[in-house]
């Protein structure tokens, strides 16, 4: 007969130390599903709140003014007697240094991103890319110091008559600063592109030149489209640039040669103090800041679409 004497207890038994552990990994599995889901779920309410704080503080604005004068005047003078709120002075800076801006970054940055996709060396590539995107950690006021004292002076010997503040220095220069999204992120697009796309172009007798622009281009542009998103809103939301370059006074043209404000350039200027906390000419900003918000969210949603629609599964 077995002896029972030295037999272990049963709080002593084998299974104990394995429940124990297990115990403790369902607790930090636990611990760590919470983490994550409060981290994701703070994104969404911090944007919840930003959504509401438009909301509540442009509805007292828009108690005043309708939203067919705003949208239908075509003078936005918040500090004149008497003011006008039309929004279209303010978009159209808002769109012509926008435009310029992406005329420059997304035609230079694809073209960054397919020489270093295809045809620069592996080792001249992994040392272009880290410069080319400290460009992104400059200042946007050093920026805008740049397009109003470098930019400005050297479009003057090529445009007579440009004045000092104008929309295409400060375009220029904001198309400069978003380069680096476009071609950082076009670049990891054209790079998870496999293999054998190109290699069955090369084996139809294609060019480098016609397998990156008809082959890479193309199989990767829902990535190659998230880059142009991303360097949009950058470029809507811009302030220090527009504000010191492009001038403060609202002008309701799509002139790049003439000076004019934005959206962002308003909602600073008056932010520092010109007008008194809870008039109708401060709760314009939050007005502004819907129409800049409503902007944004609908390059965003296109985006989006176009990323479903073009998107290519290997």
């Amino acid at each position: 007969m077995q002896d029972r004497r030295n037999a272990p207890s049963g709080s002593e038994s084998p299974g104990a130390p394995l429940r124990g552990i297990s115990t403790r990994r369902r607790v930090a599995e636990w611990f760590g599903e919470s983490a994550l889901f409060l981290a994701a779920a703070s994104s969404i309410l911090i944007t919840l709140g930003i959504v509401g704080v438009l909301a509540y503080e442009s509805s007292t604005f828009f108690r005043h003014v309708s939203l067919r004068a705003f949208f239908t005047d075509k003078e936005w003078t918040p500090l004149f007697d008497p003011p006008h709120y039309g929004i279209w002075p303010l978009l159209s800076g808002t769109l012509t240094t926008t435009l310029v801006g992406l005329s420059i970054s997304i035609t230079v940055g694809t073209i960054v991103a397919v020489w270093m996709s295809e045809y620069a060396p592996h080792r001249l590539r992994e040392v272009v890319k880290p410069v080319l995107e400290l460009l992104s950690a400059v200042p946007t006021v050093v920026f805008g110091y740049f397009a109003l004292l470098v930019v400005t002076p050297f479009l003057q010997r090529f445009i007579p008559g440009l004045p000092g503040f104008n929309m295409l220095s400060a375009g220029i220069v904001i198309g400069i600063m978003t380069i680096p999204y476009v071609a950082s992120l076009s670049e990891d697009a054209m790079r998870a592109v496999p293999n054998n796309l190109r290699e069955g172009a090369y084996a139809m007798g294609a060019t480098r030149f016609n397998t990156a622009w008809r082959v890479v281009v193309p199989a990767g542009f829902s990535g190659i489209t998230s880059a142009y998103i991303l360097a949009i809103s950058r470029a809507l939301g811009e302030t220090m640039i527009v504000a010191v370059a492009a001038g403060t006074q609202p002008n309701l043209t799509f002139d790049p040669r003439e000076p004019g404000a934005t959206i962002t350039a308003f909602i600073v200027s008056v932010s520092l103090g010109d007008l008194p906390h809870g008039s109708i000419g401060y709760q314009s900003i939050f007005a502004a800041g819907v129409t800049l918000f409503i902007l944004t969210l609908g390059f965003n949603i296109a985006g989006h679409w176009l990323r479903r629609r073009f998107r290519e599964a290997y």
